[in-house]
């Protein structure tokens, strides 16, 4: 495949270097032309610019630091879209914003270009290692005529749904992650602190049903998105008193948890509204009634 690569940075450059070993033909550019020797040495072509960049290909790729950039590149001066044949299709890599992506699918579909976001995640050693999860919006045709490019530089490649869907599928997942590690960041200081060796707290916790992903892998689908709280595999009042004992303990030990005493706090909301035997997942209730949805699979 015809392949335009714009941006051959941390995430990017090694990305490029595995579309090029999957045999694909990559014009390449970036703000610094140094980034983008190891694939000229592998026999991509340079471009001047994003708009020389996709002149030709089927497919225009970038991956950018964010939303400033992707505009810039996509709809600017010498962009993206000054370049790009009727028929093309370009998909951005960038963790960016959703609306954005919506508007430059509107702007680009007046001129027969196709646009899917597909942000990944995996870090810079899923990027060199080709193991990224990769999450697509867009048509769902588009995305099929793609996907065997996109398996080149990640092997879990997800269609998601409409446009923006795998921005925001992104943003939930590193919102998540960053708000996980405030959580783990407290518990373990907390043993730590108790006096707990630190790679100990680790073998525990790893080993635990959490360690072993239970709320990705059986809650969300089977307690969460069918709303099964009456049969519980752990009570919600179990809950609350485990964690009452560890900001208890935290106490004791001087240690600030902010996250877990929003949980508790949320938990002691749960047992006001008489949810104590119900499975400790039905607090997910009371996030769905703030927000105004139902979070439940048809």
């Amino acid at each position: 495949m015809r392949i335009g690569f714009i941006g051959v940075g941390t995430m990017g450059g090694p990305m490029a270097l595995n579309l090029i070993k999957a045999g694909h033909e990559l014009v390449v550019t970036d703000v610094r032309r140094e980034a983008a020797e190891p694939h000229l040495a592998q026999g991509a072509r340079w471009a001047n610019s994003a708009a020389e960049a996709a002149q030709g290909a089927e497919l225009i790729l970038t991956s950018l630091p964010g939303p400033k950039q992707v505009e810039e590149v996509a709809l600017g001066e010498g962009g993206v879209l000054q370049g790009a044949a009727q028929g093309a299709i370009y998909a951005d890599l960038s963790t960016s914003s959703p609306t954005l992506i919506r508007r430059i699918h509107k702007e680009f579909a007046e001129h027969g270009i196709h646009v899917l976001d597909a942000p990944v995640s995996g870090g810079t050693r899923g990027a060199e290692q080709a193991t990224l999860q990769v999450m697509v919006g867009g048509d769902e045709a588009i995305y099929e005529r793609v996907r065997p490019a996109l398996l080149a530089i990640g092997d879990k490649v997800s269609y998601i749904g409409d446009i923006g869907s795998g921005e925001i599928a992104k943003l939930v997942h590193n919102m998540v992650s960053y708000c996980a590690s405030l959580a783990l960041a407290e518990g373990f200081t907390l043993g730590v602190k108790a006096g707990v060796k630190p790679e100990k707290l680790l073998e525990a916790i790893r080993g635990g049903a959490y360690g072993q992903g239970y709320m990705l892998s059986y809650r969300i689908p089977e307690k969460i998105f069918k709303a099964t709280y009456d049969e519980a595999g752990f009570a919600l009042r179990l809950a609350r008193k485990d964690v009452g004992l560890a900001t208890e303990l935290a106490r004791e030990y001087d240690v600030p948890m902010a996250v877990a005493s929003l949980a508790e706090q949320a938990l002691i909301q749960g047992l006001v509204r008489g949810w104590g035997d119900k499975d400790s997942s039905a607090i997910f209730m009371l996030q769905e009634e703030r927000a105004g949805v139902k979070v439940r699979t048809e």
